[in-house]
């Protein structure tokens, strides 16, 4: 059964992973397949498939990545799904040759997640949107 805490600890394991990069052997089952939609700034992806290209990309950009959570508000609703605000803080260094020096960037990404409990009975992301994203002053952007 999905709780708030339950999803508050998934989304920390969620960003502990995607910080190091860890296998998709150990992302993937945080995100249902069928029917999974992720929509970030500069593409909208589906299924596993469109997930592990996407962060197959990014991985290969951006370095010495940190993600905190700063907040994650959920509504749970009466079929055990729950609607999730997440705010989370992005800092990632990414480097452009043949620049002599890489940029650092630091942000605040608002989302919205779409939570349902997976047949483990650990959550799973079925809908991930990035709304918005607020720079850090003195922050290299996008």
């Amino acid at each position: 059964m999905l709780t708030k805490e339950s999803i508050q600890t998934f989304a920390e394991d969620w960003y502990k992973k995607l910080d190091v990069h860890a296998p998709m052997v150990e992302v993937l089952p945080m995100l249902v397949d069928d029917g999974l939609e992720m929509v970030f700034p500069e593409a909208t992806v589906y299924g596993h498939a469109g997930f592990e290209g996407w962060f197959q990309r990014v991985i290969r950009i951006f370095f010495d990545e940190v993600h905190t959570v700063k907040q994650v508000d959920s509504e749970i609703k009466d079929d055990n799904t729950a609607i999730s605000k997440v705010v989370v803080q992005w800092e990632a260094s990414v480097w452009n040759a043949p620049e002599a020096y890489s940029k650092r960037i630091k942000l605040d990404a608002y989302q919205t997640w779409g939570i349902k409990e997976g047949p483990d009975g650990k959550p799973q992301i079925t809908l991930y949107t990035v709304d918005e994203l607020k720079y850090h002053e003195g922050s290299a952007e996008l």
